[in-house]
């Protein structure tokens, strides 16, 4: 099964926007290999504009030249990607990635180039060209790159069959698709057309679906079609956009299984924004990641780090590669929250085993408050705990403890 697990790995955007280099692709990937692939991080993606060569930061260059082939296929530009040349593509730099044992990802968006269908390219593979699947009436409204599909057309299912065989000769073993996930009811069918030609091009590759909100009442279409979806916009180093997270999960949760997971986005820690500012680091508190780091994990949603790795601070790598709390990826069936109000939250994870689980604390408040649970709310047998960021460990039930503002504390609940 493709993605029996949530994803983990690296993703460029957070500290390279649209400009990062086959240079930086390396390095981290290299510290990949190093620091976290023991933990089970293993993806390497890049993200967004990988074919445009004047790419330089987090803001798009509308109606710029994009790099694609004679079929209308965007392919690296080779002033960033060196190793693409003479037609390449991304296969040497999905090669080198996998003699390290981690696995490549790109950023696409949906639809064709608006480019390959003003020149009216063929379709590899196909009767059609580009202008007849294209539709001009749908286009991104935040990145004018492309033109949507028609998707009732048998040229749309082409064009994606032909770029998906083409990332599939490239070694490519993730694809990020863009302005796609929120667009209910609109791309629904574009969304089946990209599922179909990723399940023919004769890899595993990994789906997921941005940027969110997905709507929750698509769910199982989207468990159907897709590994990963988003299921918030962008999120960044900000507690108000991670309080709201609290929410979304109580709601998404509940749908996180094996072949499809909830995606709450990447994990913006450590050097951010790299492009723009080369000492911008995360403004999250150490008390805020924490929590972060919590609810990713009981959510079992996919962890995507978002910042330049080889300058993560050892703190920061203790948060990523807490072993136990990681485990709860792998070894719950089910979170669920037990109770979530303005002011805290807590919630609960069993273990598939039936051995204990987990319970999280958290105080979504901006002064210090008592967060607790009653024992009877649990319902898991057992007889100790142990805190997993502290290592502390206690006879019966988790002892009440004020928690500072935005902070946490993640117990796992043993028999």
């Amino acid at each position: 099964m493709i993605a029996n697990t949530p994803p983990m790995g690296w993703n460029s955007w957070d500290c390279y926007g649209a400009a990062v280099t086959e240079a930086q692709v390396l390095q981290n990937a290299r510290y990949m290999r190093d620091h976290l692939k023991q933990y089970g991080y293993d993806y390497v993606v890049v993200d967004i504009e990988w074919y445009q060569p004047t790419a330089s930061s987090h803001v798009y260059e509308p109606f710029s030249d994009l790099t694609m082939d004679g079929f209308g296929r965007l392919i690296p530009a080779v002033n960033r990607f060196p190793s693409a040349v003479d037609g390449r593509g991304f296969a040497p730099l999905a090669e080198e990635i996998h003699r390290m044992g981690l696995r490549f990802g790109i950023h696409i968006m949906r639809g064709l180039p608006r480019m390959a269908a003003h020149r009216h390219l063929p379709i590899e593979g196909s009767a059609f060209v580009c202008s007849q699947a294209a539709d001009p009436n749908s286009i991104c409204a935040w990145n004018p790159d492309m033109y949507g599909l028609k998707s009732e057309t048998q040229a749309a299912q082409d064009y994606y069959d032909s770029i998906f065989r083409l990332y599939a000769s490239w070694g490519v073993d993730f694809v990020k698709c863009d302005d796609i996930a929120r667009e209910y009811p609109h791309c629904r069918r574009e969304i089946e057309l990209i599922s179909t030609a990723r399940d023919r091009c004769g890899r595993d590759i990994v789906l997921s679906l941005s940027p969110g909100p997905a709507p929750l009442e698509q769910a199982e279409h989207l468990k159907t079609y897709a590994n990963m979806w988003r299921i918030t916009d962008d999120f960044w180093d900000d507690w108000k956009l991670l309080k709201p997270m609290f929410e979304r999960t109580e709601k998404w949760c509940v749908h996180a299984g094996p072949g499809h997971w909830p995606d709450q986005d990447m994990l913006p820690v450590g050097a951010l924004r790299q492009c723009s500012d080369e000492n911008d680091r995360t403004r999250f508190t150490r008390a805020e990641q924490t929590t972060m780091m919590t609810l990713w994990c009981m959510a079992r949603s996919p962890l995507m780090i978002g910042s330049e790795l080889t300058k993560m601070d050892a703190w920061t790598v203790s948060l990523l590669t807490n072993e136990k709390a990681l485990s709860i990826l792998k070894e719950t069936s089910m979170a669920r929250m037990l109770r979530r109000t303005e002011d805290e939250a807590v919630m609960l994870a069993v273990r598939r085993d039936g051995e204990g689980g987990y319970l999280a604390f958290f105080n979504l408040s901006d002064e210090p408050r008592p967060v607790s649970c009653r024992e009877t709310d649990v319902e898991v047998d057992f007889a100790r705990c142990e805190e997993l960021w502290t290592g502390e460990t206690f006879e019966g039930f988790p002892p009440a403890v004020s928690l500072e503002p935005h902070g946490s504390r993640l117990y796992r609940l043993l028999p």
